[in-house]
């Protein structure tokens, strides 16, 4: 078993990006963070430009309206996320695809325990929008199902027997621990569910 405690904090695993200086970088950069912490419906625009430090003149040449720049908020956090995610593994498993499934649950761990954990964005941002046409959700739903394909590629680059079953089965592991976490407040969820994750690989090694 790994645990948290062995490795960086999560700000320095995860390398969160700077604030940019240039208007449109600080209009999304601000309505990342207060979107993970309010959620979508909660945060206005004049709560976004007054944490910005930008006026609705400069809003106005970046983007049409609110819904716009949270279109490009959450994309942009899909983009760092991404990145963000397979530069955590790889420090903890190299380039071993197998390793990589179980650094996976190894960095939800430090996640589940840093005091900044709000949910998983993009659980989020899918249940407040729950409409599948609406661009907001459309780009969470992009999100999932790209991950559930990564996961896809690093059992076939593992040669296990069956990546596709594989890659159902984790995802659906993946996303019962982060509703473990979050619904139902258990810090541990990554640990308790990571056995599970150990015996499915097996089941495809075998």
């Amino acid at each position: 078993m790994v645990y948290a405690s062995k490795y960086k904090p999560l700000t320095e695993l995860f390398g969160f990006p700077e604030p940019p200086t240039e208007g449109r970088g600080r209009l999304i950069h601000a309505a990342v963070q207060l979107i993970y912490l309010q959620g979508l419906q909660a945060v206005g625009l004049d709560q976004v430009l007054a944490e910005a430090g930008v006026t609705k003149t400069t809003f106005y040449k970046h983007f049409q309206s609110k819904d716009d720049l949270f279109i490009e908020t959450i994309r942009f956090r899909d983009e760092w996320e991404s990145k963000a995610w397979q530069n955590a593994i790889h420090k903890l498993a190299g380039d071993d695809p197998r390793a990589q499934l179980l650094a996976l649950f190894d960095v939800l761990d430090i996640w589940f325990n840093d005091p900044d954990f709000n949910g998983c964005q993009f659980i989020n941002a899918a249940a407040e929008i729950p409409n599948p046409a609406d661009p907001i959700h459309e780009v969470a739903a992009a999100h999932k199902r790209a991950l559930r394909d990564g996961f896809r590629n690093l059992a076939a680059n593992a040669e296990f027997a069956d990546p596709e079953a594989f890659a159902d089965q984790y995802t659906a592991l993946v996303e019962g621990t982060l509703i473990l976490r979050q619904v139902h407040g258990r810090n541990d969820a990554a640990r308790v569910i990571r056995p599970a994750v150990e015996s499915l690989i097996a089941q495809q090694t075998a």
